[in-house]
């Protein structure tokens, strides 16, 4: 039965096995109000676009333009790819101004969602694992948001997996100022709606509507959106698709998903070599952000690249029992290991780069 598992049948079955209650510090199942009401009140605002009245092509353009500006260059390129992974470097105006768009979508600070995505990492598809549809598919999809977990106390997540981004000024800012600047892009792309229409020759009622059809579209549609692609990847890919490596978890290859993500589907790839920049194992799996990065070194903006190596290629993870704790060996942070050891002979151990 393992094998059919491992080569993508039987899955439900084995599924059905292996089950997962809520991470210990979301069982006392208080409802995180901050971010259930933000969740709840984006998508109340979306809803206003299937209105005959507020449809329009031009926001439905930008709306999905602004899922790979947004999605695309600040949650997969940035987030994920650069500050969770390291898979490459970039000048630190780029890093930052990324991030910004990152910001932009809603999805909390670059450190807490860098803290959360190394602890899937660490414990994916286990009873820690902040998300995993082993509990149930709502769960990994958004429910996970929507209640409070105590192991992600921002100190506590922080102090664990994201030292090295706090270690930036920068990012200790945006901690701070968070709500600061998606406000600042609500009226950005307000503003931006009033003076195109105004230019245009339109009355300041039509301008004013076209801002609010702006706001609408560029950015309760688009943040609407992003979230849902996002969350796809925890769930959908976890839940279907094929594998190329037999990790210690239930990643799949999702090719929905990696077309909704520009690549970011190819998650049983990425498990098996989290560190590498490129997601695609294949010629078929096609990975958008890897070409992005590509692009951005042409242009001398991205350097120390990591590629995967044929080594890499075959690939297979092992956790070994009893591991409580992960301890870096190397950049590409390929497996895990206990710092019961090495990292008690010399006193401390650096979590965050098992995720380089």
């Amino acid at each position: 039965m393992i094998s059919d598992v491992l080569n993508g049948k039987s899955f439900a079955n084995a599924r059905a096995v292996k089950r997962l209650v809520l991470p210990a510090g979301a069982q006392h199942g208080q409802i995180y109000w901050r971010y259930a009401a933000g969740v709840v009140f984006y998508h109340l605002i979306a809803l206003l676009a299937l209105v005959p009245d507020f449809f329009s092509w031009t926001g439905l353009l930008i709306a999905v333009l602004g899922v790979y500006v947004f999605g695309g260059l600040g949650i997969n390129v940035c987030y994920h790819r650069l500050l969770t992974h390291r898979s490459f470097s970039c000048p630190k105006w780029l890093e930052h101004g990324l991030a910004v768009l990152g910001v932009c979508c809603m999805q909390d600070a670059p450190a807490r969602w860098v803290a959360i995505h190394r602890r899937h990492h660490h414990h994916s598809d286990e009873h820690p694992d902040p998300h995993s549809p082993l509990v149930n598919f709502f769960w990994a999809h958004m429910g996970w948001i929507m209640y409070e977990n105590r192991d992600l106390d921002r100190m506590v997540a922080y102090q664990r997996y994201a030292k090295d981004i706090l270690r930036d000024p920068f990012y200790k800012m945006l901690e701070r100022n968070f709500a600061w600047i998606v406000l600042a892009s609500w009226l950005v792309f307000f503003a931006m709606g009033f003076v195109a229409a105004a230019l245009a020759g339109n009355s300041t009622p039509q301008s004013l509507r076209s801002a609010g059809l702006m706001l609408l579209w560029g950015v309760f549609v688009r943040t609407v959106l992003v979230w849902h692609i996002t969350w796809s990847v925890n769930s959908l890919s976890h839940f279907w698709g094929y594998r190329n490596y037999p990790t210690d978890d239930d990643s799949r290859n999702n090719a929905f998903v990696a077309f909704l993500t520009s690549g970011e589907g190819w998650h049983n790839n990425h498990h098996a070599d989290p560190g590498s920049a490129n997601c695609s194992h294949h010629w078929w799996e096609f990975d958008g952000i890897y070409w992005v990065i590509r692009g951005l070194a042409r242009l001398g903006l991205a350097s120390d690249i990591v590629e995967r190596t044929p080594q890499r290629r075959k690939l297979k993870l092992a956790r070994p029992a009893g591991v409580d704790d992960i301890e870096s060996v190397g950049r590409l942070g390929s497996r895990l290991h206990s710092v019961r050891g090495k990292g008690q002979a010399n006193g401390s151990s650096n979590e965050c780069d098992h995720f380089r």
